[in-house]
């Protein structure tokens, strides 16, 4: 099959599946032009929506707090202030001094809480995190991704004595436990191996089954959260240790993805990577012929800065047709010249996790979906505090299509005119000080994502601009 056939014609836009009128914003998904690169992907057409709870962009539906701390983020990753502030971001991850520590410096934690910390941090405790996601499912989101900031980095790590090799392994397991009990059902936690210590990281360098603590401590992560419906994402690494994660991701897929069509574990399939396509065409012949569901969480990648360049493809063109191409494969649960298979057409169950930024890979999947060709659970997933306008106008969709099915919007049922889809934000929880180690490594792994930011603060800029005229009575 070829693996364009879903792009056969222009790719339909999220706002072309419903009525056109008069626009008084750019939305993410009006362009039917072909683009490559992230930052091309956004649409230039202008359009919106008929309906009248539709009539206002995506991003009328964050408070304004959110705009504007969205707005000073963007600005700052898409300046040349970046660079001099992960310095001094550095600076205070790493120090000890009572005076740039921010978990033992009051006035420094308020700074640092009221800006970058509430911009993609849930919480240090229970309670926050809970008000925090309760405040995302008000705005319409389905629900969360929630990790635990603490890691222990590999410049960190070192030799360990058996007892310390069990306190990682402990401490991980526990706040990983507890990070599972503070979400809700079909939420999902990302589970990071290498967080158990230098112990968990040697054993997959050398892709070596986990050893007896840490097999227990993630079989009683994977009880709880299947006990409690919440669904684990194992998260994809540096590539000298992918192997092993594949490994262990597949163990635990085929003792608890037991329920067709419906995972309880994911793992990462990393879009940037030759090897990608023949790893997860063969992950899935495994779950066909050992009768399980495999869970794919697809990614583009974000070890670009740090492993072997011949790890990757040649160009942007090659990952994002690599990682559309995957996409319409596992949804569509067919073959294609992607993802071959082994010439037996059976394809097996699936769920989808779409992690990405790139409007065009969501515009095609949700295409897909809308055409009747879909034939697996997907859910959409961005960071939180980048991708809003991507977010946002996706749950925009799903309100369009819950008020369609129950009369909300003042008439009879009918049959919606678009898919209801979850749409989740990603975000860490834990101390101010572990939040901020936590989003300098992201950053540091993400840098050329974190400096294509313009869209976002074109995108914020637009909207403050917007409410300012409403507010003086313009129009």
């Amino acid at each position: 099959m070829n693996p364009s056939y879903v792009f056969r014609s222009s790719p339909m836009s999220l706002t072309q599946l419903i009525p056109r009128s008069t626009s008084q914003y750019r939305p993410i998904f009006s362009s039917s032009k072909e683009c490559s690169s992230t930052t091309e992907h956004r649409g230039n057409g202008e359009a919106a929506l008929d309906h009248p709870r539709f009539a206002n962009p995506p991003l009328s539906l964050l408070p304004l707090r959110m705009i504007i701390r969205s707005l000073c983020t963007s600005v700052l990753s898409s300046s040349p202030l970046l660079q001099p502030s992960l310095r001094i971001m550095a600076v205070i991850a790493q120090s000890e001094n009572r005076l740039l520590n921010p978990d033992r410096n009051p006035l420094l934690r308020w700074l640092l809480d009221k800006t970058m910390y509430a911009q993609f941090c849930a919480g240090s405790e229970e309670t926050e995190v809970q008000e925090t996601v309760a405040r995302l499912k008000r705005i319409g989101f389905t629900g969360v991704v929630l990790c635990y900031a603490k890691e222990v980095p590999p410049h960190e790590q070192g030799q360990e004595t058996q007892a310390s090799a069990d306190r990682h392994i402990d401490h991980w397991a526990k706040y990983t436990l507890e990070t599972v009990r503070m979400t809700e059902p079909d939420d999902f936690v990302a589970v990071k191996f290498t967080g158990a210590g230098q112990l968990a990281r040697d054993l997959l360098a050398e892709n070596h089954a986990p050893n007896l603590r840490l097999s227990q401590c993630i079989d009683n992560i994977c009880q709880l959260a299947q006990q409690r419906g919440v669904r684990l994402l194992f998260d994809g690494e540096h590539d000298a240790l992918q192997d092993g994660i594949d490994n262990w991701t597949l163990q635990y897929s085929q003792k608890y993805n037991t329920t067709p069509g419906r995972a309880t574990i994911y793992g990462t399939y990393q879009a940037y990577k030759r090897a990608m396509p023949d790893k997860l065409s063969q992950h899935l012949i495994v779950a066909r012929d050992e009768g399980f569901t495999l869970g794919v969480k697809l990614v583009r990648g974000a070890y670009m800065q740090s492993d072997p360049r011949e790890c990757f493809f040649d160009t942007k063109d090659d990952t994002d047709m690599c990682y559309d191409s995957s996409a319409a494969s596992v949804l569509s649960r067919r073959w294609n010249d992607t993802l071959r298979g082994d010439g037996v057409a059976e394809y097996p169950q699936v769920s989808l996790m779409l992690a990405t930024h790139n409007a065009t890979s969501v515009r095609r999947t949700y295409a897909i979906q809308n055409e009747g060709r879909a034939e697996a659970q997907i859910s959409f997933a961005q960071l939180q505090g980048m991708a809003d306008e991507i977010s946002c106008e996706l749950v925009q969709m799903n309100r369009r299509a819950d008020n369609e099915m129950s009369g909300a919007d003042g008439g009879a049922y009918r049959h919606p005119s678009t898919a209801i889809l979850p749409v989740y934000k990603y975000m860490a929880w834990g101390t101010t000080g572990e939040c901020i180690k936590y989003l300098l490594r992201r950053v540091q792994e993400n840098r050329d994502a974190v400096q294509r930011t313009r869209e976002d603060r074109d995108a914020m800029w637009r909207e403050l601009k917007r409410r300012m005229k409403l507010s003086v009575g313009g129009e």
